[in-house]
């Protein structure tokens, strides 16, 4: 799995000068500490640039923001930390002057009830609602911490922050996204219909590719050509190939390598590709192993041009910076109602089982004959903690809608084929309601990890989706 990237915030420290100010000196102390534990770089004013690097006038909030516009290719997100009440203008009016289009998270120092006389009187309980209150005003989305008012060295603040630098991935990672849609949608998929137009009025492009170049390129191919042997190489140590046709492989491999060349010409981060059943009727394998080393490298990959549901892979590969896959919610698993059987044909990446190997695609199989369809990676799902969501295109609203919540795999046995898992999800027949009800794709992308709250937060605070977010 690839590195994850250092992130950066951009700290505003409020101050009003009426209330005990140097409590903005100690509060931006406990800040800075705090986001360094945390692991992020900071941009912030400096001592020599206003009183005690906080932001209380609109002179120190023009050069807050000029600081924040030269640093605006680094800065992942805002905190606005409120040692005291804090200045709400201010505050506002650097957000508005820096224009850096990043998430806000709004923190408040508690006042200690021993502590409550003149000299270190904090309010920032209530200071806390008029910066809310202003930025609101602005029309500058913001985040809020869990409680109403944390301090910066609490357990609380430091899940928060984790929180927070999810949704500042899964924003800042979905804005200018490029997806590769390679292929056609098939025919009997029209439940993987979506509106190109509406991604794209999110700041999110797709890139097409028909299969007929895929197909020209790799038949001028030569079988020694460098881009395919070291792909070849690369697949027979991430996934056991016993019984699998020399011949066969080889086909996945300069497949894998034209589409490793198209994506990184065409600066695509993740793909959504057509499976069913051109590719086995006209090269002669699946793509499963193919994709799913590109999910299990973090640059997701989805079957049938599912191009929101790579959106959805994507946005939780962000949040978690670990590998999600593409499942159908597809088998009840026995007569548990918060039970179910996830399973895809398969093209999960590594990250997902307990034990894989390559194989055949059975279904497929019966249509264009078992020796077409090598390439798929079979096994069952580990368990663990998971987490789950769909976006999806509502054309006829001119919106983007999707929900998300979270549950488990279990080690539950199951004797099938492909790639499949049992998952328990409290409240699961009112999901399954819901999705039934509003219309939605049989698809659903998951992951490891127990990031929801934090695509929730993404989509709906920042992107301005219609989101559902799923409790029992």
């Amino acid at each position: 799995m690839a590195s994850k990237k250092k992130m950066t915030m951009g700290l505003i420290v409020g101050n009003r000068g009426f209330f005990p100010d140097h409590l903005a000196k100690t509060g931006r102390e406990e800040m800075f500490e705090a986001l360094q534990k945390a692991g992020f770089d900071v941009v912030a004013p400096t001592l020599e640039r206003s009183k005690y690097g906080a932001v209380e006038t609109h002179d120190e909030a023009k050069r807050c923001a000029e600081l924040f516009r030269c640093k605006a290719g680094i800065i992942d997100g805002v905190i606005v930390a409120l040692p005291n009440f804090g200045d709400e203008r201010a505050i506002a009016d650097t957000l508005r002057l820096a224009r850096l289009n990043v998430p806000v998270l709004i923190q408040a120092t508690p006042d200690t009830p021993g502590k409550m006389g003149i000299t270190h009187r904090r309010d920032s309980f209530c200071g806390k609602m008029s910066a809310c209150n202003n930025l609101k005003q602005y029309g500058i989305p913001y985040s809020l911490t869990t409680l109403h008012t944390e301090t910066p060295d609490s357990p609380e603040f430091t899940k928060d922050l984790e929180w927070f630098a999810a949704v500042c991935r899964v924003v800042n990672g979905l804005r200018n996204l490029r997806i590769g849609a390679l292929g056609a949608r098939p025919t009997a998929f029209n439940t993987v219909r979506y509106s190109e137009k509406l991604l794209e009025a999110s700041g999110i492009s797709v890139e097409t590719l028909d299969l007929s170049e895929v197909l020209g390129r790799i038949s001028r191919m030569k079988d020694n050509d460098e881009a395919a042997v070291t792909k070849l190489q690369s697949m027979q140590k991430y996934v056991s190939t016993s019984g699998v046709p020399q011949a066969a492989l080889l086909k996945m491999a300069k497949l894998g390598a034209v589409v490793d060349d198209w994506m990184k010409a065409t600066d695509l981060q993740i793909s959504a590709v057509q499976c069913w059943t051109s590719l086995e009727e006209n090269l002669g394998v699946v793509p499963c192993t193919v994709m799913s080393m590109m999910s299990d490298s973090l640059l997701s990959s989805a079957c049938e041009v599912d191009v929101c549901g790579v959106l959805a892979m994507h946005a939780l590969q962000l949040a978690s910076e670990t590998p999600s896959a593409l499942l159908d919610w597809n088998n009840n698993y026995g007569a548990d109602p918060n039970k179910a059987v996830c399973f895809h044909c398969s093209n999960l990446p590594k990250h997902f089982f307990r034990d894989v190997k390559m194989d055949y695609q059975a279904i497929i199989a019966g249509t264009v004959g078992k020796e077409n369809t090598f390439g798929t990676c079979t096994g069952l799902v580990k368990s663990g903690a998971m987490c789950f969501a769909r976006f999806s295109t509502d054309d006829a609203h001119g919106t983007i809608r999707g929900y998300s919540g979270s549950g488990r795999f279990t080690d539950d046995p199951l004797e099938t084929f492909g790639g499949a898992g049992v998952v328990e999800i409290p409240g699961l027949q009112k999901l399954l309601r819901y999705i039934c009800e509003n219309g939605f794709e049989h698809h659903v992308a998951a992951n490891f990890s127990s990031v929801a709250p934090a695509v929730h937060e993404a989509a709906t605070r920042y992107l301005g989706w219609n989101m559902y977010a799923h409790s029992a």
